[in-house]
């Protein structure tokens, strides 16, 4: 039990900029099967954050922009940076040159513009959203990961070292997808339980979000020929950015 907790906990300082006892977060054995429930905890946040956010009679698009900054912060940029350097790299015709080219710490033009689109896509879907705020929150952060988790068990990793490598070689199969797969099954039941949506538009999000965040880390497989570090955060948020979208057609 010790072992779980500390894993989870150092799954937390891992993905987070959550401050945490350095004692509690030693342990960084599978840290990646944590990832969905990393997510859960994200989506909390960022919906304390919009409830505070409220009491300030701000506008939608205010609170929306907000939120999604909030976002940016607490995972400490990780992400982001990825799918900037992910972009950057695959702006590159040589194959040979990608991975040079999104090692390199300098953001080029397309890294940027990578940016402005997930920032902006994710604002504008806020906004617009119709569905329970806290459900999007908490679905979109947990089943882009588990996307993550996907991408980690299943696809080579394409650099000797990282701070990827080591979340691959401690993957244990098929318990931490499966795991991941289940408890956010049973957690997206509270759109029916909860706010009573339909069976077949809860399926729609259900599935969608699956096809979604497993596409995403195929896409970057066949465009790469495998995943870095970089490319694990770029699934993340391109699987976020979609998923936003998704759901903000559903609910209209």
């Amino acid at each position: 039990m010790i072992e779980l907790i500390t894993s989870f906990l150092s799954s937390v300082i891992f993905y987070t900029i959550i401050p945490l006892p350095t004692q509690w977060t030693n342990n960084w054995t599978r840290i990646a099967r944590w990832c969905p429930i990393v997510g859960l905890l994200i989506g909390i946040l960022l919906f304390l954050g919009k409830i505070i956010l409220e009491f300030f009679n701000l506008p939608p698009l205010t609170i929306s922009a907000l939120i999604v900054a909030t976002w940016v912060v607490i995972t400490g940029g990780l992400h982001l940076d990825g799918a900037m350097d992910s972009a950057d790299g695959l702006s590159v015709t040589d194959p040979a040159r990608r991975l040079i080219v999104m090692k390199d710490s300098v953001t080029g033009a397309f890294g940027a513009i990578a940016a402005v689109i997930i920032i902006l896509l994710k604002t504008v879907s806020l906004s617009e959203m119709s569905l329970p705020l806290w459900l999007v929150l908490l679905h979109t952060a947990s089943w882009a990961r588990w996307g993550q988790v996907v991408a980690i068990a299943f696809y080579p990793y394409l650099r000797s070292s990282g701070k990827g490598a080591f979340h691959q070689a401690n993957l244990r199969l098929p318990q931490d997808i499966l795991l991941g797969f289940l408890f956010l099954l049973a957690f997206d039941s509270l759109w029916f339980t909860i706010e009573y949506l339909p069976w077949w538009q809860i399926s729609i999000i259900v599935i969608g979000s699956m096809a979604i965040a497993i596409a995403t880390g195929y896409w970057f497989y066949k465009h790469l020929g495998g995943h870095t570090g970089d490319t694990y955060g770029a699934v993340v948020e391109w699987s976020e950015v979609f998923i936003l979208c998704l759901l903000t057609g559903m609910g209209n």
